[in-house]
């Protein structure tokens, strides 16, 4: 359920007709959520709200995208919601992981609140266990994407312009039956039902994904929020005079919580 921030004594909730919902799915190396960090500290998104549910585990921090002393001591829990109606976008961060036997409900709970936001399309940022790939994905860019009917319809072709690979479907019996496929996306998270409940749903859902490891995955970040960049041009990457080349990665801004990302360095008491 969406609560708004209550600002200036303006109890009503935000105005997201027509807007594109980005979130990500709590995956493998936390690939999404590290990515939607990126896009919200460089584009300096407001906070207007948070989404209250039972499904996650809770917490409460600091403000991971503080900029200032000031407003540093601001207080983030495990769902929030941020906005930039300039570009019609707004954002689902996701901070924690999921309580057991919750995927349901809370996809049940989210895609009530797209419909009744009025929200145009969810755009999913994910990621899938490498080394799980058949040979088949193995081949060419470890980037997928997938598209319910009703989005493919509007940006199919817009898809294929910018050639980009769509998610393969495997055998549901490999070596015993090559003919039955299925969608198969191993430490996806809520991927799998949260796409598969948008096309029965009719709702406007693209996947974005990318096949990586546990481990340091920022630069898995930056490749996955580049990839997301080249469809929604939510950034303008910028030509290095050096080579002449294009490195959109420069463009987006590390927020300062990315600082504790490993946690803190060793104590000197250790020595």
């Amino acid at each position: 359920m969406f609560i708004p921030c209550h600002r200036g004594g303006d109890s009503a909730g935000p105005d997201f007709q027509g807007f594109t919902l980005l979130m990500p799915a709590v995956s493998v190396g936390n690939v999404g959520q590290l990515a939607i960090d990126l896009v919200v500290s460089t584009l300096d998104m407001t906070k207007v709200g948070y989404f209250y549910t039972d499904c996650l585990v809770p917490m409460v921090g600091n403000n991971p995208y503080a900029t200032a002393e000031e407003n540093s001591t601001e207080l983030s829990i495990n769902a929030e919601v941020y906005s930039l109606p300039s570009k019609k976008l707004v954002v689902l961060q996701i901070r924690s992981p999921f309580i057991k036997n919750k995927y349901r409900p809370f996809c049940e709970t989210l895609l009530s609140w797209v419909k009744s936001s009025k929200c145009a399309r969810v755009v999913l940022l994910s990621s899938s266990h490498a080394y799980q790939r058949d040979d088949e994905q193995l081949l060419g860019t470890p980037l997928r994407y997938l598209l319910t009917p009703d989005l493919e319809k509007a940006v199919g072709g817009r898809m294929k312009e910018l050639n980009w690979k769509e998610m393969e479907k495997v055998a549901a019996y490999p070596g015993i039956s090559d003919t039955d496929k299925v969608l198969h996306i191993p430490g996806g998270g809520i991927t799998k039902l949260l796409f598969t409940e948008s096309c029965s749903e009719g709702i406007q859902m693209a996947v974005l994904l990318k096949f990586c490891s546990e481990g340091d995955n920022i630069p898995d970040a930056f490749v996955l929020v580049n990839y997301l960049n080249e469809w929604l041009q939510l950034i303008k990457s910028e030509v290095s005079t050096s080579n002449n080349s294009t490195d959109p990665s420069s463009q987006w801004k590390i927020p300062s919580s990315w600082r504790l990302l490993f946690g803190n360095g060793l104590p000197p008491a250790l020595f």
